[in-house]
């Protein structure tokens, strides 16, 4: 096996490994590190966890790497964000695709996360209910292929290895059992 190959397998089983330390949705009880309650508005981290059960596999923490990665969870100031499209086409805090060379992933998977009729790609809700269903329908249903469904959204595999990456800084790590009589 060529050097290039193994370094690529390395990567894909470390990738995987992220992706499956973070697999756990709030069904599940996953819960947010701390880095996740800084980092996440508190408003947004709710939205996060009820748009990932929608879609059984999907992991919030995936979810909420993405609208870290995209935007910063709204709070980028770059075009396209808070109104507008950026220069590939995409809009709103998810940076859905709205035309251009992203597509138009709105049309095709629009959800109105807020139940007022509107699916609003600059409304957090919308938008993050929205990248769920995208993700959802691209593979992350059942778990079946997570890192299809990330990379149908990001394309690339650094994409994915900083969703990974963020993802597993968003789950707390499990409780170590109490020490028991000695």
């Amino acid at each position: 096996m060529s050097r290039n190959r193994l370094a690529a397998l390395s990567v894909t089983l470390l990738v995987s490994l992220f992706l499956a330390m973070s697999m756990g949705t709030s069904v599940l009880g996953s819960q947010p590190s701390q880095r996740a309650r800084d980092d996440i508005p508190r408003q947004l981290l709710p939205i996060y966890r009820a748009a990932a059960d929608t879609c059984p596999g999907l992991p919030w923490t995936v979810l909420a790497a993405i609208g870290k990665l995209e935007s910063d969870h709204g709070r980028s100031t770059a075009r396209g964000v808070g109104s507008g499209a950026s220069s590939e086409g995409t809009a709103g805090p998810m940076q859905l695709g709205i035309g251009g060379k992203a597509g138009n992933v709105l049309a095709r998977y629009a959800v109105d996360g807020t139940g007022d009729g509107i699916a609003d790609v600059y409304n957090p809700a919308d938008a993050i209910f929205t990248a769920a269903n995208f993700l959802c329908r691209n593979g992350a249903q059942g778990g079946a292929d997570l890192r299809r469904a990330i990379l149908a959204y990001g394309h690339t595999d650094r994409y994915l290895d900083r969703v990974s990456m963020i993802a597993t800084s968003y789950q707390a790590l499990a409780p170590s059992p109490a020490p028991g009589p000695t």
